[in-house]
């Protein structure tokens, strides 16, 4: 696991999230863990946009598409 270091935090940024911390019963490691993890798991808008342009760009034949049609009709 790689080490982390942020300067120049404001006091009163360390402050808030000290008591975040407390109030979360964690330690202010295992709090800033947890939003980091919460952070980097959710995708950011322009990786939903790519996600969203690779599969809207998805090339289908017509006969696979005309074959779906006709299995949803058909039950099966």
């Amino acid at each position: 696991m790689s080490v982390l270091t942020i300067r120049d935090v404001p006091e009163d940024q360390i402050r808030v999230l000290k008591t975040r911390a407390a109030q979360a019963g964690k330690s202010l490691q295992a709090y800033l863990h947890e939003l980091i993890a919460a952070e980097t798991t959710k995708p950011t808008i322009n990786e939903m946009a790519a996600r969203l342009e690779r599969e809207a760009a998805a090339e289908y034949a017509t006969d696979d598409v005309l074959a779906a049609i006709d299995e949803g009709r058909l039950g099966g």
